[in-house]
Formats: structure tokens, sequence, C-alpha cells
């Protein structure tokens, strides 16, 4: 399993993007907010990948994060949503707005996206609300009213989310109180700290 690449960027497409690695080129299909993101042709480049393998073809997928990539995750999930659609849906939204499309019911928005009908827009935001909330330091979560909450930074705070959610508590849940705890105690404290009040927070 090929789970990202580093290297040069050496050709591009409409939804593709050729990657040198050592002198081996990798050919990865990509939304066109990710192909932007690459920029051009020589630049280095990091590309967290999805290997996608079926009966009459095998194909990468690439994001600029890994965040797209736990989005396309959950969009492939969703029935009559294959790779072409989800990407074609991270083409037309950031993972933020789509998020915040997901949390609020907003199938319009996802509707936006080449190839995706009102029908299936429904089905999607509906079956992801509840995974809205945040994907464990991924994306900004949607406090109690609907707001927009800030993420907090830094690997120990992922890793704290990810500790909440093993211990049984939501994603929504996890994602507020860590960054409540990181409001307490500053971008520098360390795992245990966090993990330690957090847990009062959604606790309590």
């Amino acid at each position: 399993m090929i789970a990202k690449l580093t290297g040069i960027l050496d050709d591009t497409g409409p939804d593709w993007a050729v990657i040198d690695v050592n002198g081996v080129g990798y050919l990865v299909h990509c939304s066109a907010k990710t192909l932007t993101h690459l920029g051009i042709r020589g630049d280095k480049v990091v590309v967290h990948t999805e290997m996608q393998v079926s009966e009459t073809d095998q194909r990468l997928i690439g994001f600029t994060s890994a965040g797209e990539r736990a989005w396309f995750r959950l969009l492939t999930a969703v029935q009559g949503v294959g790779s072409k659609v989800a990407l074609a849906i991270l083409s037309a939204l950031a993972v933020e707005e789509l998020q915040r499309a997901c949390a609020h019911g907003d199938a319009a928005m996802v509707a936006r996206a080449n190839g995706v009908g009102p029908k299936l827009a429904s089905r999607i935001v509906n079956e992801l609300k509840d995974k809205a909330g945040g994907l464990a330091g991924y994306v900004s979560p949607v406090g109690p009213g609907g707001e927009a909450m800030p993420l907090p930074p830094g690997n120990a705070s992922a890793d704290a989310i990810s500790a909440l959610q093993n211990l049984g508590f939501k994603p929504a849940i996890a994602t507020m109180a860590v960054a409540a705890a990181v409001k307490d105690l500053g971008e520098d404290a360390g795992l245990n700290d966090l993990v330690r009040v957090a847990l009062k927070r959604a606790a309590g």
C-alpha cells in the first residue's frame, strides 16, 4: 500500500499528475484543488495517496493532506459515490466547506459538484452528518451552536483527540475538549497534560 509520495512534480493533466520519486514516475489522479496546490512542474511536492484496485483497474488517488484523503474515504463509503464523484466534490468544495455542508445538512452546496444530483447530495449529507463534527484533528469542528471552532494545532492535539475517541467519546466532543485544553494549557502543552484536561472537559 502506497500512503504518501515525496518527489518532484513531473507533469500534470486535467485530473492527474505525475510525481517523480527517485526516477520513478507515479501517476496519481487528483481533485482540481489538489492540482492547483501542487504548483508547477519541477516543484518538490508531498502527496498523500489512496490505492484503489478493481478487477479492471488499479490507480493511485492523490491528496494535498491526510484530511482530504479522510473525506475521500468517507465519501466513497456512501452508496453511489465512486472515486470520480468523490474527486468532483473535493474539486468543488474545500474540506472545511464539505464539513460545514454535512454538519448543517446543506445538500445544495454538495450538489454544486459536477455529476452530483439533489438526491445523491441529500444522501451524502444525511449519511455523513454525524461524522462531520471533526475528523480527528483534520478539519475545524462545529460547536454546539453551529459556529466554527478553532482547530487545535500540533501533533499532540491530534493524538489527544485520538486518545479521547479511543475512550469512547464522539469525534466532535473529543475535538472540542482538546481545543479547550489547548486554550487552557497553551499550544506547547504535552500530550499527557492535554489528555488529562480534555478528559475533564469532555466528561463535564
